[in-house]
């Protein structure tokens, strides 16, 4: 059988590789495994707890029928949060001391796609070896023995949840944005309600975008992925800030004053300033992926502070907050950990935090984001009939080593295999774009013709 699990959860097409029977199986094994491993810790007689929330695309309610269906027909209650951000499940694990979280998303996906992703009682996302074990229970569920009469998993709706995590998101600052004027693109997503209702009660002047229950437009020309609206609304409201979210509000993008975009690297060397400057910044460093931007990692050098690489995705980010004891990491895209106020990345968070520098500072986000010079970056997607063996090919070897030579340590080159797709991604970076067209030119045709 294929793995059920991907990079973060399981994702397919909904009612197609994503279906209600696979999802109806995939809650029966989740279910006894924490149950299992409840029974393990548990002296009480109540039954374990898994709490399920959703953003607002069509086949939610669809895969939230399913997936407690399962997770019931096992013995294990389920609570209902309805929809709400992916970290605002993540933070509810924690809160509520339940077993385990699920949230329905497919983040920044298109709308027909859809996926499932889990928390343990801490809020974290789950282990490799965690998925497998679920995985297992998954292949024998038909055999498994089923609970009957008062056995069997109860349903409770708790729409007051939404608002026990909105209090804890207040909670992260320490003064309101009065006078802040701020377009907020919600990409028609999980944060619709929420992102609004949190700015406006810290007293911010909001134009709220994109901003209802509309999941069949989810993500749809819109929110973090497509800012381009919010660029044209910052300016012609002339806010000093605008911030777009993604499907289930875990990342956000933003556009500066003048319109220009700020990503995540920018965010994170933004904040992480900060927390610098106030001696706040534990162990003086930050945890990035692979595809930060060299700027970010000269920047914090030149403040004596320093920054841990990891490889590409959230969970390797989380690994190394953990592992080095530090408080802030994340990703290009805008998927930020403040590991101090919650477990993974949040979008609506990781905004307020920004929003309080901005305040704080007295300067424009424009010379905030300035603070880090960006390094031009030219990313090609080579397909390839076969990426398997890549790395051992003398011919793209060489070609990777003479773009190396040619950057003359002012830059570099990263190649690596998609990990669900039939592509070999090439990406360069240093002060010289021209010149980086011409490096990765020379090693996506080595590839064209070795691998093609």
């Amino acid at each position: 059988m294929a793995r059920l699990f991907g990079t973060d959860g399981v994702r397919g097409v909904a009612n197609h590789s994503l279906s209600p029977e696979m999802t109806l199986g995939l809650g029966q094994a989740v279910g006894i495994y924490f149950k299992e491993l409840s029974d393990q810790h548990r002296k009480l007689k109540a039954k374990p707890r898994i709490i399920i929330g959703k953003d607002t695309r069509v086949s939610g309610d669809m895969l939230e029928a399913a997936l407690m269906a399962g997770i019931t027909s096992v013995g294990v209650d389920v609570i209902l949060a309805g929809v709400i951000p992916t970290p605002g499940v993540a933070f509810l694990c924690r809160h509520l001391g339940v077993e385990a979280g699920a949230m329905i998303s497919a983040s920044h996906n298109p709308v027909e796609d859809n996926g499932i992703k889990f928390f343990n009682s801490q809020g974290f996302k789950l282990a490799d070896e965690i998925e497998d074990r679920i995985e297992a229970v998954y292949e024998k569920r038909g055999e498994l023995e089923r609970p009957i009469g008062v056995d069997v998993g109860r349903i409770t709706t708790r729409h007051d949840l939404i608002r026990v995590y909105e209090d804890h998101l207040v909670s992260t600052v320490s003064a309101g944005f009065e006078g802040l004027r701020i377009v907020l693109d919600c990409g028609f997503g999980a944060g619709y309600e929420l992102a609004p209702r949190v700015l406006e009660r810290l007293g911010a002047d909001i134009v709220a975008l994109h901003n209802r229950n509309v999941g069949s437009r989810i993500n749809v020309k819109c929110g973090s992925t497509h800012p381009v609206i919010l660029q044209k609304e910052v300016l012609a409201y002339g806010a000093d800030i605008g911030i777009a979210l993604d499907g289930d509000a875990d990342r956000l993008i933003v556009v500066d004053e003048c319109g220009e975009i700020v990503d995540g690297d920018q965010i994170i060397t933004v904040c992480g300033l900060d927390l610098l400057s106030r001696g706040r910044l534990k162990n003086n460093k930050v945890a990035v992926t692979v595809y930060s931007n060299l700027g970010l990692i000269q920047t914090f050098k030149k403040h004596q502070a320093d920054v841990i690489v990891t490889a590409n995705g959230d969970r390797y980010v989380l690994e190394a907050l953990l592992e080095h004891d530090l408080i802030l990491g994340g990703e290009q895209s805008g998927h930020i950990i403040f590991l101090e106020k919650n477990t993974t990345g949040d979008g609506i968070l990781s905004a307020l935090q920004l929003l309080q520098v901005l305040q704080r500072s007295g300067q424009s986000m424009s010379e905030l984001a300035g603070q880090m010079e960006r390094f031009p970056q030219v990313l090609e997607n080579v397909q390839v009939a076969r990426k398997e063996g890549w790395e051992q090919n003398h011919r793209i070897r060489e070609a990777i080593q003479e773009a190396e030579t040619g950057l003359r340590g002012s830059g570099r080159i990263f190649v690596r295999a998609s990990g669900t797709e039939p592509l070999i991604r090439v990406m360069a970076e240093g002060p010289d774009e021209d010149e980086l067209k011409r490096l990765t030119g020379r090693i996506s045709g080595a590839i064209r013709e070795e691998l093609g």
